[in-house]
């Protein structure tokens, strides 16, 4: 009776949008769930695990870009700004930009709870000093950013080519809800990962040891736990696939036999080799980032590479509204 009642409990507690997208999302044809689901604490655990991995070459490529950097950054930054950082995380890039800008506040916004809490409290404790204002919400929608940094100068900051996981529309649509959570004279630091060889894409999504693996099929465990969903875990396997077309890496769970199983009581099948989509990763080249920018709001004022060209940095000014799309 106990056990039943903290079930219930649970279901009750889950993201009422999390029931949405995943209840949607099965009934699609193809089957789709957004990405931003991977990250409950499971999750966002392995995903911290991904970024080390030999094969995953965006986070220690980008790292070295923004020690590279960091004293061109800090002259194009004013006194005084506050950090926005969008989709925190656990911060591990954050001490890079804070020691650059050396800003008056910090505001971390993530969906993760726990996890912002606690880069948030480790911040706050390596930068006594510094107010840290973390922000439990959505930021791909407007932001509400807190009153006490509404006169300071603003630099977003966006690493980790987060912006490829939305579908270009979907991630013009993030730029401009950026852009007004930011304000007039706001300027934006953004991570894009590059087009380049279809072999190392491939790899840094699906890794020898197979923790990307986990991180997606950790989505099916999300959903048993939460959403009372009784989806054999065994039934489906990892897949990352290359989609020239759409110049993007593609993530799917795949049906390795015909599998019934149901979600908050709604009975669902899916045949052998159907999947569900659960992320995308575009890649961006130089020329259709800048298009993305613009056409978010931004205007690109400076560029940084690494020598073989795996990753870009980029460093916007919000367009004025007049201007702005």
């Amino acid at each position: 009776m106990l056990k039943q009642e903290i079930e219930d409990g649970q279901a009750s507690l889950a993201d009422p949008q999390f029931r949405a997208d995943v209840l949607n999302g099965l009934a699609l044809r193809p089957r789709a769930i957004p990405a931003r689901w991977f990250y409950d604490r499971r999750g966002s655990d392995l995903f911290e695990e991904i970024t080390r991995l030999p094969e995953y070459y965006p986070t220690r490529t980008e790292t070295a870009l923004l020690e590279r950097i960091a004293p061109e950054l800090a002259a194009q930054i004013p006194p005084g700004s506050a950090v926005v950082e969008f989709g925190s995380g656990s911060s591990t890039k954050t001490p890079l930009i804070l020691d650059a800008v050396r800003p008056s506040a910090y505001v971390p916004i993530d969906i993760s709870g726990d996890m912002l809490r606690e880069s948030s409290r480790v911040l706050s404790a390596r930068y006594p000093a510094l107010l840290v204002l973390p922000f439990e919400a959505d930021f791909t929608r407007l932001v509400d950013l807190p009153r006490t940094i509404a006169s300071a100068p603003k630099l977003g900051f966006f690493p980790g080519s987060t912006i490829g996981n939305l579908i270009p529309r979907a991630a013009v649509d993030l730029l401009r809800a950026m852009r007004g959570s930011l304000g007039q004279g706001a300027r934006l630091l953004i991570g894009m990962d590059r087009v380049k060889d279809e072999a190392v894409l491939v790899r840094a999504y699906d890794d020898a040891a197979g923790v990307t693996a986990a991180f997606n099929c950790n989505l099916l465990a999300r959903i048993n736990r939460e959403l009372e969903g009784t989806i054999p875990l065994d039934a489906f396997r990892h897949r990352a696939i290359w989609n020239d077309d759409r110049a993007r890496i593609e993530m799917h769970l795949e049906a390795t036999r015909d599998v019934s199983f149901e979600v908050e009581g709604r009975p669902f099948s899916i045949d052998a080799g159907e999947t569900i989509h659960t992320e995308n990763s575009h890649k961006y080249g130089p020329r259709d980032a800048r298009i993305l920018l613009r056409a978010g709001g931004w205007t690109p004022v400076m560029e940084w590479t690494d020598p073989d060209d795996l990753f870009a940095v980029i460093l916007a000014e919000a367009q004025p509204e007049r201007f702005a799309p």
